[in-house]
């Protein structure tokens, strides 16, 4: 866990007690050293959080407080929730729910008349031709891309010839009419791109491939002439 999403967790914990809270049953609940929690306490409190006590006698969050990061304009809260609209949609099952509780979290703590925009957002997502890729498969190939694993893969290519390959996934993309590995292919020398609905099955090598993600990733957009964009 990040400490951002620590300072975050420990804001959510506070919220659920309504009396000061021991700082040993916060620090057990978060994982962390009792010296970590009055950090991180002590940070929260540099950023205007009220939180009352200190050690020995508990802690307390007073209501009406938002972390600033949180304050989303109207337009930023129709872009989280036609994001999240989107992932739920044209993803797998548990990156569709992933985005689901991601954006209950942050209704969470948002304030009243921002929630209910997030609430009544009316942005839609249309209807696609949805790929019938396995959920199985996907989550495999993002959980090698996320640990920089070798996968091997038997595949049908466009003229139906099959063909292992052993692969460095680098990238998931996804497309209304499918879903597209990215990847360094150890057999052509060379950057391919896989599409999920023509893998016949996947194995995780459990290897870690030679670079970093990253590397890869810009190589490949270097090799297609993709300028990358700066946020």
């Amino acid at each position: 866990m990040s400490r951002a999403e620590r300072l975050l967790t420990l804001m959510q914990k506070l919220r659920l007690y309504h009396y000061p809270v021991s700082g040993a049953i916060l620090a057990g609940e978060l994982g962390i050293s009792l010296r970590t929690l009055y950090r991180d306490i002590a940070s929260l409190q540099s950023q205007g959080a009220q939180i009352e006590g200190e050690a020995g006698l508990g802690f307390v969050l007073r209501p009406g407080f938002t972390l600033p990061p949180l304050m989303f304009s109207v337009e930023e809260i129709e872009a989280l929730a036609l994001g999240a609209k989107w992932v739920a949609s044209r993803t797998d099952a548990r990156l569709g729910t992933a985005a689901s509780h991601a954006l209950s979290k942050i209704a969470a703590v948002l304030p009243t008349e921002l929630r209910l925009e997030l609430d009544t957002a009316a942005l839609l997502i249309g209807p696609s031709q949805q790929p019938n890729d396995s959920d199985e498969i996907l989550g495999l190939i993002r959980e090698a891309i996320r640990h920089e694993c070798k996968l091997e893969l038997h595949y049908l290519d466009a003229q139906g010839k099959q063909s292992t390959r052993i692969i460095w996934p680098c990238a998931l993309a996804f497309f209304d009419y499918a879903r597209v590995v990215i990847a360094w292919c150890e057999a052509r020398q060379a950057f391919r791109h896989f599409r999920v609905d023509r893998i016949k099955s996947l194995l995780s090598q459990e290897q870690r491939y030679p670079k970093r993600r990253q590397a890869l990733l810009k190589a490949w957009r270097v090799a297609e002439g993709i300028t990358e964009q700066r946020h």
